[in-house]
């Protein structure tokens, strides 16, 4: 097993820099003493006050890649297409990006001579349990069909793309679910606070997943840079929680009433199947979608024990971390996009 101990800290390449993840990714470069070069769709002020380089490309364009990697020493892959409810239509453009735009990443690293990636999947392509028992990196789902959704899906195949590749050397990692400060999209995590906030969820469904700090996502991501084995996984995740567990987290620092109802997984589902049928006619995105209710059928509970023991990584703040997000939540001036 080959690890990265002696690695010199040049110009990395972050693809998606500029998103929740991405952002911390290029934090932790910055203080370990890296120089983070972000590649970003169009021009913004990451860089003003920040020794950080902003590169325009896409990884659905293979040629702006090539000049992005150049004189790069490693590459840390964020970039994706991150929704759980999509208009029909949009599926496609989700697995162009999230399996396409891996496979131009690591073309683009191989002909620059890149010696080293770091792609960021997801616990999403583990097999969970339905009987909630934690997974760790040996759960890999082995049928794509079973998991939910055209984001699940694209994320496994990429990573199956990317633990076969063998020139640049690739670590994988797994994030749960991040929360922190500067979930300005947001990410579905992200919405499901703010929408708690907005008092659009009123009842819960008996589900679980874990939750872990965002910086310490970004962290762990330059560790895997660092220490991480080639070809193989690391989740990073720290804390499983119920939903209703979760929620009664955000209403207690927000003060406000947590939720006061269940709703059965079969009244879920009918709700989401009416608001697909709705979505497909009107040509817009679900209010509930199948793929978030067929994910909510189990706990997706995991173990981060193989990261804090081979890459030395630590879960980092939990609840300073959801304590920040809730703030910037129910701040009405917070620019939230969606």
């Amino acid at each position: 097993m080959t690890s990265a101990p002696h690695l010199q800290k040049g110009v990395v390449l972050v693809t998606g820099g500029s998103g929740f993840v991405g952002k911390a990714v290029v934090r932790s470069l910055l203080s370990g003493g890296y120089q983070p070069r972000i590649l970003a769709r169009k021009p913004t002020g990451l860089g003003a006050a920040d020794p950080v380089q902003v590169v325009i490309g896409d990884i659905d364009d293979l040629s702006s890649l090539e000049g992005a990697v150049r004189g790069c020493q490693a590459v840390i892959h964020c970039a994706a297409d991150y929704r759980l409810a999509l208009v029909p239509c949009d599926a496609a453009a989700m697995i162009r990006t999230n399996l396409g735009g891996t496979l131009n990443l690591l073309l683009a690293a191989r002909r620059a001579g890149v010696g080293r990636v770091v792609h960021c999947s997801t616990v999403g392509t583990l097999a969970f349990d339905k009987s909630g028992v934690p997974c760790t990196e040996l759960d890999r789902e082995t049928d794509a069909s079973k998991l939910a959704g055209p984001y699940k899906r694209s994320k496994w195949a990429a990573e199956q793309l990317a633990l076969g590749w063998s020139e640049p050397q690739v670590v994988i990692v797994q994030p749960s679910t991040p929360v922190g400060s500067g979930d300005l999209r947001p990410t579905p995590t992200g919405a499901t606070i703010r929408d708690f906030l907005r008092g659009r969820i009123p009842a819960v469904i008996d589900t679980g997943l874990n939750l872990v700090d965002v910086e310490a996502v970004g962290a762990g991501h330059v560790l895997a840079l660092e220490r991480g084995v080639p070809g193989r996984s690391y989740i990073l995740g720290d804390q499983n929680l119920t939903l209703e567990e979760l929620l009664g987290r955000i209403a207690s620092l927000a003060g406000v009433a947590p939720p006061r109802w269940r709703v059965p997984l079969g009244a879920a589902y009918l709700a989401a199947v009416a608001s697909e049928a709705a979505a497909r006619l009107l040509r817009r995105p679900p209010a509930i979608s199948l793929t978030s209710v067929r994910m909510a059928s189990h706990p997706m509970w995991v173990d981060s024990r193989r990261a804090r023991t081979e890459l030395d990584w630590s879960p980092g703040n939990l609840a300073r971390a959801l304590s920040e997000a809730v703030a910037e939540f129910s701040d009405s001036s917070h620019p939230v996009v969606g």
